[in-house]
């Protein structure tokens, strides 16, 4: 089947579900602007998304590009081609928090105009038996250059930004992230990262992100949550909770022993010892939580689905343009990673609207490949998706037939 032609390009129609008022409105607040002359703050979005979804590998690649499509790019909202030191000026002088604040306000009018959006796309690992919500809280490290790049430092010979996000599993979409240097230990990000979370909600994240203060503040708040223990935790059985039972070794209340520790978390904790398979293998664990109701298996597989994050930050990761800057600046790296979440958000959402079945990476190689062809976007997703319909009727036997030979 072939697709149907359309009016527009492909990256046309997928820059037509940013709102129209939205980045003239954002740039006069965050006054970009009076910075921009020729090269409007709208033309800015638009190379960036290019630079994502077309994997642009430097600053005269996309000008390039985008100079031998200007006319693709006029009814994109009258966007204009930039030079190489034109889109270079801009991701170093203007503010990225315009580009962080663009995708949440761009996340939410999607998620206003289309309540169930996302809610077909949950982790498939997710717990069925959990009606709550459940977010996973971690981190991703986007390596840098360190002989260029002296904001990012972290070690003599490593540079390194992160990304701590916090992720509806439900929906499979981020609900709070911070960009930053990775000098910074995960835990100082936890307060911020937890901090819109409402009661009866459950978190689930790595044991880089235990703080006992911190997890005192998360039980004042109603919210349940399910981490590993550190190998260094110094504790003191209370008293069993249930027997031990198939791959569960012991599940039991304990006090913590530090002086310190106690401070910070005066209450009981569960402590859940049991073997989680792994790749195949099985690895002893040790989980604690505040919840004393669950069976010791949920508060494993609660634990086991935290792997979602792990799974999205990949998708981004190996999909999006997060490996090759176009600059060196902490601007310039901040803008090419919020406009790489942009542009996840906008292909999951066509991939919403397409009702398309197969994974996002085969659905960002699909629209890369005829980004500038004016076809029907949704024709493209049905005429290259996974098989549909019956089995095809076939006319003539598939082997030979020979007269007197009949088995």
């Amino acid at each position: 089947m072939t697709p149907a032609k359309h009016q527009y390009s492909i990256l046309k129609q997928i820059c037509q579900h940013i709102p129209a008022h939205l980045v003239s409105k954002l740039s006069r607040s965050f006054g970009i602007d009076k910075q921009s002359r020729t090269f409007s703050c709208w033309s800015h979005i638009v190379s960036m998304l290019h630079v994502q979804i077309a994997h642009s590998l430097s600053l005269n690649d996309v000008s390039d590009t985008l100079r031998n499509h200007s006319g693709a790019l006029t009814p994109i909202r009258r966007a204009t081609p930039s030079s190489r030191n034109g889109l270079s000026h801009a991701n170093r002088v203007r503010d990225p928090l315009m580009a962080e604040t663009l995708f949440w306000e761009v996340l939410s009018h999607i998620q206003n105009k289309h309540l169930d959006f996302g809610r077909g796309h949950k982790y498939s690992g997710l717990p069925r038996r959990f009606k709550r919500a459940i977010y996973a809280v971690d981190s991703t490290t986007i390596q840098l250059v360190a002989n260029c790049i002296d904001w990012a430092k972290h070690r003599r010979r490593k540079a390194a930004a992160k990304c701590h996000m916090q992720l509806n599993l439900q929906t499979f979409l981020p609900q709070f992230a911070i960009v930053k240097e990775a000098s910074t230990h995960d835990s100082t990000e936890a307060y911020q990262l937890c901090q819109d979370l409402k009661s009866g909600e459950i978190a689930v994240f790595d044991k880089a992100y235990v703080d006992f203060k911190h997890l005192a503040d998360l039980d004042r708040r109603e919210l349940f949550w399910v981490t590993r223990a550190k190998d260094n935790m110094k504790y003191r059985f209370v008293k069993q909770n249930t027997e031990p039972k198939g791959n569960i070794q012991y599940d039991a209340l304990i006090e913590l022993e530090m002086p310190k520790s106690r401070e910070a978390y005066p209450k009981k904790l569960r402590l859940v010892k049991a073997y989680v398979e792994i790749n195949g293998e099985k690895k002893l664990m040790k989980f604690i939580t505040n919840n004393m109701q669950w069976a010791p298996s949920s508060i494993c597989d609660l634990y086991k689905c935290r792997w979602g994050i792990e799974v999205f930050f990949k998708q981004i990761k190996q999909t999006l343009q997060l490996s090759d800057f176009l600059g060196h600046s902490q601007k310039a790296i901040l803008w090419q990673v919020w406009t790489a979440m942009l542009a996840y958000i906008l292909i999951r959402y066509i991939g919403f609207l397409g009702q398309w079945k197969g994974a996002f990476s085969r659905l960002f190689t699909l629209l890369r490949g005829v980004l500038f062809s004016r076809l029907d976007v949704f024709g493209v997703m049905a005429a290259c998706g996974t098989a549909r319909g019956s089995p095809r009727m076939v006319g003539s036997p598939q082997q030979a037939y020979l007269p007197g030979f009949n088995m």
